[in-house]
């Protein structure tokens, strides 16, 4: 402890002693100090320490026109039961934080692996849906061209039918007919076809697609 007297009749008249005051003072504000700190920062905070000493017995000194300077706290030796009791809590801590940092990696760990499967999760998702998306998109291309096609051959029978002077609207009854009589023979016991009589003058016409078509291409040419 490092002190300077400013005051000599303070330091004569104020105290009986000033250096024996000033020994119990110190050591009762260590005391102090020390106790509101835990194992480790008693250890490892001498400078905290230090600070905190020379300010709390600067201002307590003051009235006996003494200025303390400096402080310095060479060592820390305390009783053997306390220092056993010290070691015991350093483990303790020690075996506390250990655990701690475990369980934070573990935690970590368990984290980063939940993220990775619902990464994983999400991804595949992702695929399946772009993959049902591109597929409703094909399905729906290939029924428009469908469609288109079905369209441009109606165009060209009715033209056909048109150039020849006939009427489109009995050949596509024709065709429906033609359609249903399909599905009618398409099993194996259906032996027998049984027509409507009206059918019968709608489905001549189609006979004549050929001749109908053939002269449109002649028209066209």
């Amino acid at each position: 402890l490092y002190f300077q007297i400013m005051d000599p009749v303070k330091a004569m008249y104020e105290i009986e002693n000033l250096p024996l005051a000033i020994e119990k003072l110190t050591q009762t504000t260590l005391r102090n100090v020390i106790g509101e700190l835990d194992l480790d920062e008693t250890l490892t905070s001498r400078d905290t320490i230090n600070m905190k000493l020379r300010q709390i017995l600067d201002e307590a000194s003051h009235k006996w026109g003494v200025k303390v300077n400096r402080v310095e706290l060479q060592d820390i030796n305390p009783p053997r039961d306390i220092r056993e009791a010290m070691e015991k809590q350093m483990r303790a801590e020690r075996d506390r934080r250990a655990q701690i940092i475990d369980a934070e990696g573990s935690k970590r760990a368990a984290v980063l692996q939940a993220e990775g499967i619902q990464q994983s999760q999400i991804t595949t998702a992702e695929g399946q849906k772009q993959s049902q998306i591109l597929e409703a998109e094909g399905d729906a291309q290939s029924r428009i061209r469908r469609a288109q096609g079905e369209a441009e051959a109606i165009r060209l029978v009715t033209e056909a039918i048109k150039a020849s002077n006939g009427d489109p609207t009995n050949y596509l009854i024709a065709m429906k007919y033609l359609e249903t009589l399909g599905d009618l023979t398409s099993g194996q016991n259906n032996k027998v076809i049984y027509m409507p009589y009206e059918a019968t003058g709608v489905l001549s016409s189609v006979g004549g697609i050929k001749e109908m078509l053939d002269s449109a291409k002649k028209l066209n040419s």
